[in-house]
């Protein structure tokens, strides 16, 4: 991961911003997907962790009390607020088992939004840790998202 400047980066107006209700912007180069839902700007890595598919056309739900965006190509559910990787599951000791939600932990890196006189910042995650959607960021990022679709077009045809 490239070294943040740790600076607010200006990515547009909020009345544009909100308008769109997606915006793909490209902050020190990371690229960043800004979603305005329910009256909160959130921001996160563009890529999905999983295989680097963009998240811009995800669908938004609430699961477990958490709103989450929907990778479009495997559903994969991430908070938006914290970039959490959630899952249904059932715990096999329990009779009967009752399917519910848990947590793969942080696995898409979120950045802070702040916005002063109708001007909306991004500030990249300090996060020193990696994280799974560090991956696609960046060059090397690039390839392996070409090499991910690939792989989807090869599945497709079989």
């Amino acid at each position: 991961m490239e070294e943040s400047t740790g600076e607010p980066q200006f990515v547009g107006k909020k009345d544009e911003l909100i308008k769109a209700k997606r915006s793909f912007r490209t902050i020190e180069g990371r690229d960043i997907l800004i979603i305005y839902h329910q009256n909160t700007f959130y921001a996160m890595d563009s890529y999905c962790y999983h295989a680097g598919a963009l998240l811009q056309e995800g669908d938004i739900e609430e699961i477990s009390g958490k709103l989450c965006i929907i990778c479009p190509n495997h559903k994969y559910k991430i908070s938006l607020a914290e970039g959490e990787g959630l899952y249904k599951g059932t715990d096999p000791s329990e009779n009967p088992p009752v399917p519910r939600w848990y947590s793969k932990g942080l696995k898409q890196r979120v950045h802070t939004v702040t916005e002063t006189n109708g001007d909306v910042y991004v500030k990249l995650s300090e996060e020193m840790r990696w994280l799974d959607s560090d991956f696609y960021q960046g060059e090397k990022g690039k390839v392996e998202r070409a090499r991910a679709a690939e792989a989807e077009k090869k599945k497709d045809k079989k």
